[in-house]
């Protein structure tokens, strides 16, 4: 059973990582795709931590990405008030 939950949370990072590279319009989307991989990566370090030792890390990685997770979106946020978009086209217009 170890083996499929490791090839699923294989292909799912694969195919987050593939759509973050095809999902570029909007900063919405390359944020949801960011979050599909860490989630990813969360299911398998908690598969190798819980064959290992104690899940201390896996603690600590949800909580870094759920603060990536408010940063981003903090940072949509500001775009979005001060541009009127979230094109990632327009961030070179930005400096």
């Amino acid at each position: 059973m170890g083996m499929y939950y490791l090839s699923v949370c294989g292909v799912g990072f694969i195919c987050s990582i593939v759509g973050l590279a095809l999902q570029y319009k909007h900063l919405l989307g390359v944020l949801l795709m960011l979050e599909a991989a860490l989630m990813n990566l969360f299911f398998l370090l908690f598969l190798f931590s819980s064959l290992q030792m104690c899940c201390y890390s896996s603690l600590i990685f949800v909580s870094l990405s759920a603060c990536e997770a408010s940063l981003g979106l903090s940072v949509l946020v500001a775009l979005v008030r001060a541009h009127g978009n979230d094109y990632v086209s327009s961030f070179s217009t930005l400096v």
